[in-house]
């Protein structure tokens, strides 16, 4: 069991950071067409319509 265990430490360090890199990535191509703000917008929106303002 110990064989087993050194190699899920040793590949799983690789696969988080590619995970980590692409989530970064889509984060940046998601805030770099604006999909930030539409989801902010209709959050306010949302809260809004919730309490009878909107």
């Amino acid at each position: 069991m110990g064989v087993i265990s050194a190699l899920k430490t040793k590949y799983i360090w690789p696969v988080r950071i590619a995970v980590l890199v692409a989530a970064v990535i889509l984060i940046f191509i998601g805030v770099m067409n604006g999909d930030a703000k539409e989801v902010m917008q209709k959050a306010v929106n949302i809260c809004l319509q919730c309490i009878g303002i909107g």
